[in-house]
């Protein structure tokens, strides 16, 4: 219930923030991906983007390559879950036979018979 509660404290503005943002920035600019071309050739009349779509571009570029990263730097930990998860399941299916042949060579008793207990 908390974790809704600072979600939505933390959400809500943000969503605002960012509908602001789009809201004072639709002014159209020029995006020029060489760095070395000339000042004069960007300046030509051509297409324009509005600078929130630029800005958004810019912030989910670097939310993906955030994720990516930790996803990569955490990739030793979730191979070390793994391998305990297998080792868990191994054991328990161990335990589980043990369980089982246990049973099978204790003698049974009149009363667990009728009752159906082992």
């Amino acid at each position: 219930m908390v974790n809704k509660i600072v979600g939505w404290l933390v959400l809500v503005p943000l969503s605002l923030g960012l509908i602001l943002i789009a809201l004072a920035n639709t002014h159209l600019v020029v995006v020029n991906f060489n760095p070395f071309g000339n000042v004069d050739a960007a300046a030509l009349p051509g297409f324009g983007v509005p600078l929130f779509v630029v800005l958004y571009v810019a912030l989910l570029v670097g939310v993906l390559m955030g994720g990516t990263a930790t996803w990569f730097a955490q990739g030793h930990h979730r191979r070390r879950e793994k391998h305990w998860r297998r080792e868990a399941h191994l054991l328990n299916e161990e335990l589980k036979g043990l369980r089982k042949t246990q049973r099978q060579n204790t003698p049974k008793s009149e009363v667990d018979d009728l009752l159906e207990l082992r």
